[in-house]
């Protein structure tokens, strides 16, 4: 029993709309569990309440929960010890820690192994019912990427192996898994559908006018297809939000090359693709994100990722903008060849176009 809400949040359960979270209270004080627990009820959740963590653990072994919410001093085993339990043995769990010790130590603890939220008593119903729905949302949020990140790992894995015998049926294979992981992306953000093949396409045109080797400009396409394959952990309404973000949205938009980093790093391409997807918003003055690389600590792959990435998504439509065209976007890149953008690749990019080497449509 103990991975069901686990395997309900990834789909293997499905819920029905009469489902509730489950939501286990454990306080060895009899007031505050029945308080907690006529305050969730209210809300419509299912509460079971435990005077403490052998009763708890009892209670688990019959049900799964979605949320626990314990006191970090009671009886016998502590509510630290029995979280730190319940996160390692019940992965779909989630936990909040409410306790009447104002300590600092004990919450950074509490925190540190996993608890999403540290209450301290005595407490408002506001602060309850807001810190467990941030709880619930986060813990399904990060239990949906993880189904995401596992079934592209999966593919790509027997996908591999099973063509490995030849370099060329391993190719074909490649290939195709790399397109079927960029569509994820467009899948979920359909506004800026073909933005990673066109990426792709300008980054092999400019690879191959620097004359960089036939490997390494099949890399530089490989990277290209999948380069924001991060954003499948952002979600789809910041993605096509027609307005203007805010300064907490872009930060969740800004973690999507570290995303991409974590879903590509273990997959064995004759390529550095996984780091190329990382470091394609870098900036060669250190102003790009999200390691703050610059100059010649950025591959020169990502560079000219950087590039391509710039020109195709200032030529293209947004959701929040019109397109604003290629000769504005040639205009942005040669401005900041000597900051933002490394020369040789600007100077490329430039060439192909101007020379018409290369054409958007194309």
């Amino acid at each position: 029993m103990k991975n069901l809400a686990y395997d309900r949040m990834k789909g293997i359960i499905k819920e029905t709309d009469q489902d509730k979270p489950q939501i286990m209270i454990v306080d060895d004080e009899e007031p505050v569990r029945r308080l907690l627990g006529h305050m969730l009820k209210m809300n419509g959740d299912t509460c079971t309440l435990a005077a403490d963590a052998k009763e708890a653990r009892a209670f688990m072994k019959e049900r799964n929960f979605d949320l626990i919410l314990c006191d970090v001093n009671m009886p016998g085993e502590s509510g630290i010890d029995f979280i730190r339990y319940v996160l390692s043995e019940y992965p779909g769990t989630a936990a909040i820690m409410v306790t009447a010790v104002d300590d600092p130590e004990v919450a950074e603890t509490a925190l540190g192994i996993g608890a999403y939220g540290y209450i301290i008593k005595p407490f408002e119903s506001n602060e309850v019912m807001l810190n467990v729905s941030n709880a619930l949302r986060r813990r399904k949020l990060e239990i949906e990427n993880q189904r995401h990140r596992e079934n592209l790992e999966k593919m790509v894995l027997e996908r591999t192996q099973t063509l490995k015998n030849t370099m060329n049926d391993l190719q074909k294979a490649m290939n195709g898994i790399v397109e079927a992981i960029g569509l994820t992306v467009e899948i979920r953000d359909p506004y800026t559908a073909g933005h990673q093949t066109r990426v792709a396409k300008i980054a092999y045109a400019i690879a191959a006018e620097m004359d960089l080797s036939k490997h390494k400009t099949e890399g530089v396409r490989i990277a290209g297809l999948i380069h924001d394959i991060g954003k499948i952990a952002v979600p789809a309404e910041i993605l096509s939000k027609p307005g203007k973000i805010t300064e907490h949205e872009f930060g969740i938009i800004k973690s999507h090359p570290e995303v991409g980093y974590e879903i590509l790093r273990k997959v064995d391409f004759p390529w550095p693709i996984a780091q190329i997807v990382y470091q394609h918003h870098e900036k060669m003055d250190g102003s790009g994100y999200p390691q703050g690389l610059s100059g010649k600590d950025i591959l020169f792959e990502a560079k000219i990722m950087a590039v391509a990435d710039v020109v195709e998504a200032m030529a293209s439509h947004r959701p929040y903008r019109p397109a604003l065209g290629i000769d504005m976007a040639l205009e942005e890149i040669e401005k900041n060849k000597d900051g933002i953008y490394e020369p040789e690749v600007v100077d490329a990019c430039l060439r192909i176009f101007k020379e018409e080497k290369f054409k958007l449509n194309d």
